[in-house]
């Protein structure tokens, strides 16, 4: 979508982009699982612990034991841009001007 003079993004001051909140069937569904937690666990213990089990299965249930016990490592994201240009003018674009020059249709 071409950007247009006035245009806003995202939502107006004051006024939720999901006035209904979230879905009661999210609920109930989180709801559920958390009731099978403890057998859950009891499952991935009995798996990790179990030597006939394949190796990537008891791997498996060994990290989900640890990222539900001690949360999932973070990840790092290389995040460097080297494909930039920076440009200082006394004589600045007005915003159509920038427009034209800036941003494409896809």
């Amino acid at each position: 979508m071409p950007f247009k003079k006035g245009h806003r993004q995202g939502f107006q001051k004051g006024r939720s982009g999901n006035p209904g909140g979230r879905p009661r069937a999210v609920e109930e569904v989180q709801e559920l699982a958390r009731e099978h937690t403890t057998e859950a666990i009891s499952t991935l213990h009995e798996i990790m612990r179990n030597t006939k089990a394949p190796s990537a299965a008891r791997v498996s249930a060994a990290n989900a034991i640890l990222d539900r016990g001690h949360g999932k490592p973070p990840q790092i994201i290389d995040a460097t841009n080297t494909n930039v240009n920076y440009a200082v003018s006394d004589q600045p674009l007005t915003e159509e001007e920038w427009s034209r020059q800036h941003i494409t249709e896809h």
